[in-house]
């Protein structure tokens, strides 16, 4: 068994952290916010998998307390960026491994370079999980990671994918880390996006009027022919299927019912809302690549106009 700290023990962090423990690894979460809610009454976590909870995990309020691991899962928010790898360095051994579940673009990149390129990971996680009161996570829906290595090594995706062998989380190996992103930003631009900026409605809003599952539809082509131009500059095989990826993002949230996205939700909480990394990095990318995306550019100087944060396009 392994041990793992949670570093950014959200809704996600918090969620993928207990179903490692749930399979018998060491993990050591750090929190704030929730401290002592779990620390009088446990983490519980409400799933259509099955109700669990964890009553005595252990918690710490500052990394140095949790020590060196052999992984750490950082859940933080990208707006919190910045701070990951100071709060990350006290749990690094020589072997320790990274792994980011988190949304954007250029995450994994950023946090190699402060902590090295061999430890780190992408985890795509589409699943639909939100905070209930202080201590309970809801899992709703879905729950699926896809893990890429930043320097897409199969010899260092194969000792990510051992980690989570007896979890129940279901797990896809992700050859190309871009593309993953990519892939992933075809869901997070359209649909964290647009439940803001057509004024705080839910992903059953979105696929169920004509008009805004047309500028959804619109969007995500945008980001297809961005990504695959990225793809194509950094000299990768690899190439996005725009209409199968499409088609399963409109799948795939037809089911999902009336969701509440973390950035809009977020935002109507009155947090900072992750800008930089879901919406205005990739449209820099485009920009730079000479590939026009209009809609995208519009959608990021939107919502940085709405950041109760004040983000910057």
């Amino acid at each position: 068994m392994a041990s793992v700290a949670v570093i950014g023990a959200g809704a996600v962090g918090s969620y993928y952290g207990a179903r490692l423990a749930q399979a018998g690894h060491d993990v050591r979460f750090l929190l704030r916010r929730d401290y002592d809610a779990v620390a009088e009454r446990g983490l519980r976590i409400e799933s259509h998998h099955g109700d669990f909870a964890l009553e005595r995990p252990a918690i710490a309020r500052d990394p140095a307390a949790i020590g060196p691991v052999d992984w750490v899962l950082c859940g933080l928010k990208t707006t919190a960026l910045e701070d990951a790898a100071a709060l990350i360095r006290p749990c690094l051994a020589p072997a320790t491994r990274v792994l980011a579940i988190m949304n954007g673009l250029g995450i994994e990149e950023r946090l190699a370079a402060s902590l090295g390129t061999e430890r780190v990971f992408g985890g795509l996680a589409f699943t639909c999980i939100n905070r209930g009161e202080p201590g309970v996570i809801h899992h709703i829906e879905y729950g699926q990671v896809g893990i890429a290595h930043v320097g897409d090594d199969p010899a260092e995706l194969d000792r990510a994918l051992a980690l989570w062998q007896d979890a129940t989380v279901e797990v896809t190996r992700q050859p190309s880390l871009l593309r993953a992103r990519w892939e992933k930003l075809c869901w997070n631009v359209p649909f964290n996006g647009l439940t803001v900026a057509a004024g705080g409605v839910d992903t059953e809003a979105i696929v169920t009027d004509p008009a805004l599952r047309a500028a959804a539809r619109a969007l995500m082509e945008e980001v297809v022919a961005a990504g695959n131009a990225d793809l194509a500059a950094a000299a990768s095989p690899e190439r996005i299927d725009g209409d199968a990826v499409i088609a399963r993002m409109f799948t795939l949230t037809d089911a999902m019912g009336p969701y509440r996205p973390s950035t809009l939700i977020d935002y109507l909480e009155g947090r900072a809302i992750e800008v930089d990394a879901i919406f205005a990095e990739p449209v820099r990318r485009a920009r730079d690549l000479g590939v026009a995306t209009p809609r995208m550019e519009m959608l990021a100087a939107l919502l940085a106009g709405l950041d109760p944060g004040g983000g910057e396009a």
